[in-house]
């Protein structure tokens, strides 16, 4: 998970970029700074697919077959 700070500082250079532009440094941290946030909300997406299990209104497992293989696999590793 990205620090407030991070996220300030990425909400921040949007906020410029809209309004006055950014510099060609500015410019690249906050490429680096988007790929960091990505990096951080895929990896809680996939922590979170980990754990889910569907059950339909009669309380079957109606979880689908690959996401069941997918976190078969992960117990694996």
């Amino acid at each position: 998970m990205l620090s407030k700070e991070l996220i300030a500082r990425i909400n921040a250079l949007a906020n410029k970029a809209k309004t006055s532009g950014l510099t060609e440094e500015e410019a690249k941290e906050q490429s680096k700074l988007r790929r960091q946030y990505l990096e951080s909300f895929r990896s809680s997406m996939l922590t979170t697919l980990k754990g889910v299990k569907i059950v339909d209104p009669l309380g079957n497992d109606v979880t689908p077959e690959k996401l069941k293989q997918f976190q078969k696999k992960d117990r694996l590793h």
